[in-house]
């Protein structure tokens, strides 16, 4: 039996063991142990089980998922995430879909402090779906605005999403954070763009709400100052080189605890719910970092992603029509695979081939975070859509999947501008200390 036959028997294990329901990390390092074990042996196998296990429990820039996870749950606690939103909704809530907009810029704001996708779905939803339905919009339009831009939390650094990549790839994981700021802020663009194209058209989907006076939109920007000086402060810091990630992480959540003591919001039965929020987030993310690097190895030893990389590159349809296969690829897979799953397995077996192509990894990262964005609203796996579903029990499934369309078409114009433009993603990084 050839090598490569053992790692398709492992592939297939290994879907065999999801569609049991056994987590992906468990699932992953059972069968690059196993994979490992028959391939090169078992002293090899319980040599990288024991040496990847110490190396990413002990690996100092992983720090940042738990400073920055805690961070996002300090903000939550605190108010911010609502003084965010009602600063949006006081400049854009007046105008048709206004209250739509505000949520999608809210759940940007806020992605920029939690790093998570759920967290920024979550606490926005509870802030904005009253009030969207309180002024009558529809509840496809509302609940679909909330699911979108709840994905951001994954693009716009700090990113879960990114940090993972980045420990996959071996890439810088300050460059990563500097990649994704503008393909944030231009996907948190086109959402905005896509509300106004469905209330222009429909306009009883986001009927305007009242136009705020101008000083009440001054007090809303001074009340959120707290949550846009943070987000400047570890942003910047990384992109000036005056932190490194783990430094901004440390002063961010610093910041944050300050800010929900100076508001008298942290009670000790609240500061708990954030640290075990905090230790379950962080425990999971670093158990699927350990079986990647478990899994990784016998992908290697299975060569695979040499043989796949032969076969795609002897397609002679160029590089661009390589890259357009495996996006198509990633978003068949999006629709039944969970987005951190999706890339912890595909990465050792794509990885590679993007590198031989020339494609800078740096960009590609942004590219899967986007494809993975995609994932998380696309039926039927949409954990997004189904967080959402938890706070709009009166709203069906469906409505929410057809409410979910127009912002699953900006991602797909969000992804062709970075194939055509890559500098959208590389400008930041490669200015970062320049």
């Amino acid at each position: 039996m050839t090598v490569t036959t053992v790692g398709i028997i492992g592939l297939i294990a290994l879907f065999v063991l999801l569609a049991l329901r056994m987590p992906v990390a468990t699932s992953m390092i059972i069968v690059g142990f196993f994979g490992t074990a028959t391939l090169s042996g078992w002293p090899a196998a319980f040599s990288i089980l024991g040496s990847e296990t110490l190396e990413i429990t002990t690996t100092f820039s992983l720090s940042v998922i738990p400073l920055f996870v805690l961070m996002g749950n300090l903000a939550g606690v605190s108010g911010m995430s609502r003084d965010l939103y009602d600063a949006a909704y006081a400049w854009v809530g007046g105008r048709r879909g206004g209250l739509a907009s505000a949520t999608i810029v809210g759940c940007a704001g806020f992605a920029a402090l939690s790093g998570s996708s759920l967290a920024s779905a979550v606490t926005m939803g509870r802030v904005a779906l009253p009030e969207m339905q309180r002024y009558g919009y529809n509840n496809s339009l509302a609940t679909g605005a909330i699911a979108a831009g709840g994905t951001l939390g994954i693009l716009i650094p700090p990113s879960t999403g990114f940090v993972i990549y980045a420990i996959l790839a071996e890439e810088s994981i300050g460059r990563l954070f500097m990649a994704g700021v503008l393909p944030g802020l231009m996907l948190t663009a086109l959402f905005v763009i896509a509300i106004s194209i469905v209330t222009k058209f429909k306009p009883h989907y986001g009927p305007a709400g009242p136009s705020l006076p101008m000083a009440e939109r001054l007090a809303s920007l001074k009340r959120a100052s707290a949550i846009v000086g943070i987000i400047g402060l570890t942003i910047g810091g990384i992109y000036g080189g005056i932190f490194t990630p783990v430094e901004a992480a440390g002063i961010g959540a610093f910041m944050a605890f300050v800010v929900a003591l100076a508001r008298r919001s942290l009670t000790w039965p609240g500061l708990l719910q954030v640290l075990l929020q905090t230790m379950r987030t962080t425990a999971t993310s670093f158990l699927i970092l350990i079986g990647a690097h478990i899994f990784t190895p016998f992908i290697a030893l299975s060569q695979i992603p040499k043989d796949l990389a032969a076969q795609l590159i002897g397609l002679n349809i160029g590089d661009m029509g390589l890259m357009v296969i495996i996006l198509a690829a990633y978003i068949v897979l999006g629709t039944f695979l969970e987005g951190l799953a999706m890339l912890v397995l595909t990465l050792p077996i794509v990885l590679p081939i993007i590198e031989q192509l020339g494609f800078s990894p740096i960009w590609f990262g942004v590219i899967m975070v986007i494809v993975l964005e995609m994932g998380l609203i696309s039926p039927p796996v949409g954990v997004n859509v189904f967080v959402v579903k938890s706070i709009a029990d009166d709203v069906p499934m469906s409505e929410i999947f057809r409410g979910i369309l127009p912002f699953w078409l900006a991602m797909g114009v969000a992804l062709a501008l970075l194939l055509a433009f890559p500098q959208i993603a590389l400008l930041l990084p490669n200015t970062m200390f320049n």
